[in-house]
């Protein structure tokens, strides 16, 4: 069909029609809101029908987030040679969104912590110390990109024309690792473990949010309290190294 011949109930359609999820279905509508926005500027069409579809309600999409256990770190850990199985358990031992890792750039690193972080305001830009289990494992990555000569932690070395590394690519490597070990998870139960171990080992409330880019709403302690690095450092080796390292 022309653009301009679309019809509310031609979108309403398509994302009843859909054999998706709800997230899915929302971010359908959205796609619509900004197709429409660009028809109406370059006079394309005279009406928002994109406006007047309503098949989608808003709200949070229920997604259930499963933290891995222990031994499925320890699994893993096992079987670091498996591709991007290290990407996992960094991402297990730092709270980075998939999207984040993927982003971060060999001078984000110090010695200590990496500087990174999307989404939010409280996301932004935040030190996220590195945790003593994986920094073996930041290590290899950063060797491996100077190799490559590549500005970025983690490389598609898989791709013979791009080594950048997308969501899609991580997620479609994520899925066949959790297939060949047959686990069940999806690519941010790594950030939810990281925020449950920092819970279930006491770390300090306002330092885990730090950390894991979550706004403080405390007004005291996001305005008059500064965290050291030391003290997040502190707070992260909190959790136990269920890392299994190789004989050296």
């Amino acid at each position: 069909m022309r653009f301009k011949d679309l019809r509310s109930s031609h979108l309403e359609g398509c994302i009843q029609d859909a054999n998706v999820g709800q997230s899915t279905k929302q971010r359908m509508k959205s796609l619509y809101n900004l197709l429409f926005k660009y028809a109406l500027k370059h006079d394309i069409v005279d009406k928002n029908y994109a406006a007047l579809c309503n098949s989608v309600k808003s709200g949070e999409a229920t997604i259930i987030r499963i933290p891995f256990t222990t031994e499925e770190i320890s699994l893993l850990s096992n079987n670091i040679d498996f591709p991007f199985v290290d990407m996992i358990l960094i991402g297990i031992y730092t709270g980075w969104r998939p999207q984040e890792l993927a982003k971060i750039k060999l001078e984000d690193i110090n010695d200590n912590y990496i500087t990174g972080g999307l989404k939010t305001d409280a996301g932004k830009n935040r030190k996220v110390p590195i945790h003593p289990a994986i920094r073996h494992l930041v290590n290899n990555r950063i060797k491996d990109a100077l190799t490559l000569k590549s500005d970025y932690l983690f490389n598609d070395t898989a791709s013979k024309y791009d080594i950048n590394l997308t969501y899609d690519k991580y997620r479609r490597r994520f899925e066949k690792i959790m297939k060949n070990f047959n686990l069940q998870h999806r690519p941010h139960d790594t950030r939810h473990t990281f925020i449950t171990l920092g819970k279930e080992h006491d770390m300090n409330e306002y330092i885990l949010k730090l950390i894991a880019g979550h706004a403080i709403n405390d007004i005291t302690e996001q305005v008059y309290t500064h965290r050291t690095l030391e003290q997040l450092q502190t707070e992260i080796n909190k959790i136990p190294d269920y890392i299994i390292k190789p004989p050296e």
